[in-house]
């Protein structure tokens, strides 16, 4: 897997990621919020596979 998530798209992923999680466990939000796990796990193998297949990259170093 090649890396094409700039540091700013992973942190962001990270927040909004772990937000959603919280929601979910706290059932504020719902059973959706654990979409928040794949923005979770595509943060930390800095690879998103949606970007891949259309072919687009956050990073300019990559």
């Amino acid at each position: 897997m090649t890396r094409n998530l700039a540091s700013w798209d992973r942190i962001g992923r990270v927040v909004l990621g772990a937000l959603l999680v919280l929601g979910a466990l706290s059932g504020v939000i719902g059973v959706w919020g654990w979409v928040g796990v794949v923005l979770l796990a595509t943060a930390g193998m800095n690879f998103c596979p949606l970007y891949r297949i259309f072919g687009f990259k956050t990073c300019t170093d990559c």
